[in-house]
């Protein structure tokens, strides 16, 4: 299972996360992250879905589309411009505007899976799935969905930490973990942010294929 760091906010969090995959989002994108991409070990090209979700940034299909091809020869996948509120129809035509490849959520029309992974075949291989926040007890949907995916794609699970034993995934995506940062600086007030961070990302580092018990999952 391989885990992308979700994009660093700042260059603390950049410099924090050298030698580890991370995900690189065009939502939040500025100048200075230019120069931190070569200090990663891999990287996975994100529109930033989630976070036109969540504060109405708006992210233009051609424009991601225009930016994204830059990564093309290094990235290890680059994503589609997906609708996480459920308006698949949009996300269609977002795939066919801007590229990458495609997210199939749990918002989607079950019938929409078998058409996204004929995509998803000519994308590269890769196919994600994502789950409109909250993503408590989806376990179910989420083992149905994936013993429907074709063996030979990808599948990436978009911020999925906590069903990271379901058999088929083989990457995910933390988006909390430089919060996760904050929380650790509560408990040991004597340490200062940034090696908090190192702590959470050496967390990281050393879990490898284990699989994460109960009590983690607030860690990650």
């Amino acid at each position: 299972m391989r885990m992308y760091l979700a994009s660093p906010n700042n260059q603390l969090q950049a410099h924090i996360v050298n030698g580890m995959d991370v995900l690189i989002s065009f939502a939040i994108w500025t100048p200075w992250m230019e120069d931190y991409v070569a200090s990663y070990r891999r990287i996975i090209i994100d529109s930033g879905a989630y976070s036109q979700m969540n504060s109405g940034v708006s992210v233009d299909p051609h424009e991601y589309r225009d930016w994204h091809t830059r990564w093309g020869d290094t990235a290890d996948a680059v994503a589609g411009l997906d609708d996480i509120n459920g308006d698949w129809k949009r996300s269609l035509e977002n795939y066919k505007i801007g590229g990458g490849f495609p997210t199939y959520h749990d918002t989607d029309p079950p019938e929409l899976l078998g058409d996204l992974c004929h995509m998803a075949e000519e994308r590269g291989n890769w196919l994600g799935i994502g789950i409109k926040p909250p993503r408590g007890n989806k376990r179910a949907w989420l083992k149905e969905t994936l013993s429907e995916i074709p063996n030979g794609l990808h599948v990436h699970g978009w911020a999925m930490r906590q069903y990271a034993d379901l058999v088929r995934f083989d990457s995910m995506d933390s988006t909390n973990w430089w919060r996760d940062g904050f929380k650790l600086k509560t408990q040991l007030p004597y340490l200062t942010y940034g090696e908090c961070l190192d702590i959470i990302v050496k967390r990281y580092q050393r879990a490898g294929l284990k699989t994460p018990r109960k009590d983690e999952e607030t860690l990650f």
